[in-house]
């Protein structure tokens, strides 16, 4: 009884230690090198600013920098929540008919051959400096990688359990919601964890082409300024934000699908 609680104890720390620990041990390895790189290399802080330096510059601009993050996100979250919202019906538009597949998904690869840099200028000139071409901005890059994995997820349903339900005369929609939507959620949350990873990038480059405000005019104006250990700030909270959007759906996911993940332990302690 003694060994198996104690071994329940232990689970969890030995689940943090397996799963957290070596990519922070990681981080932490590069960081020392990167120090030492900066301090001991020969280079100047406007080649190579230092990890030390790089916090210092942040502390210091944070009066400029809060709201930067505030503004970021605010066209991040709202141009996920779109694309998201937009991915998805588009995804279960090209499943529910093989007219609207045909139609709709060579549109849906050529969406993604646009140059982000060479439209971005065109809507702050449609819709001027403002939220909406950030959001727009956000949703093109965004929306792809749901449709796309979301699509696939409701087509990889078990044609046996789709078979058994039509031969209990369920109706199309029924089989839809109670076969084909849960197994496409998966794929849909895959897809929704590429998003946001390129979500922050993409309000990054729509206000570095046309802010006034937000990380990418902060970086902008780094730049401009000549001011590397600030450059240096935007890009690890733009990092460490799109890190922290990742791991919020991927604990999202945890809770909404835990039959999943229970199976896929089980499967992963099966071939070992």
């Amino acid at each position: 009884m003694y060994l198996a609680n104690s071994s329940r104890l232990r689970k969890p720390n030995n689940r943090f230690a397996r799963n957290f620990l070596p990519p922070l041990l990681l981080i932490l390895f590069l960081m020392a090198i990167w120090q030492l790189v900066a301090d001991r290399g020969g280079l100047s802080s406007f080649i190579l600013p230092s990890p030390l330096e790089v916090a210092l510059a942040a502390w210091e601009t944070r009066d400029l920098l809060l709201p930067a993050i505030g503004t970021t996100m605010v066209e991040t979250l709202i141009g996920l929540v779109i694309a998201t919202l937009l991915g998805f019906a588009i995804a279960a538009a090209i499943d529910l008919s093989a007219t609207i597949r045909r139609a709709v998904y060579p549109i849906l690869v050529a969406s993604q051959t646009v140059q982000i840099l060479a439209i971005a200028p065109l809507l702050i000139i449609w819709f001027g400096f403002g939220l909406l071409p950030k959001v727009f901005i956000v949703v093109l890059i965004c929306f792809f990688p749901l449709a796309l994995n979301t699509s696939d997820g409701l087509a990889s349903a078990d044609p046996e359990q789709v078979n058994l339900l039509r031969a209990m005369n369920a109706k199309r929609g029924q089989i839809w919601r109670m076969v084909r939507l849960p197994s496409a959620l998966p794929a849909f949350f895959t897809g929704l964890r590429i998003a946001v990873t390129y979500s922050v990038v993409g309000a990054t480059i729509a206000e570095w082409v046309g802010g006034t405000g937000g990380l990418g005019l902060y970086m902008l104006r780094s730049k401009n300024a000549l001011a590397t250990d600030q450059v240096f700030v935007a890009i690890v909270i733009t990092s460490a934000i799109s890190i922290g959007l990742f791991f919020l759906v991927y604990l999202i996911e945890r809770l909404a699908l835990p039959w999943y993940h229970t199976q896929a332990r089980g499967e992963a302690w099966e071939t070992t």
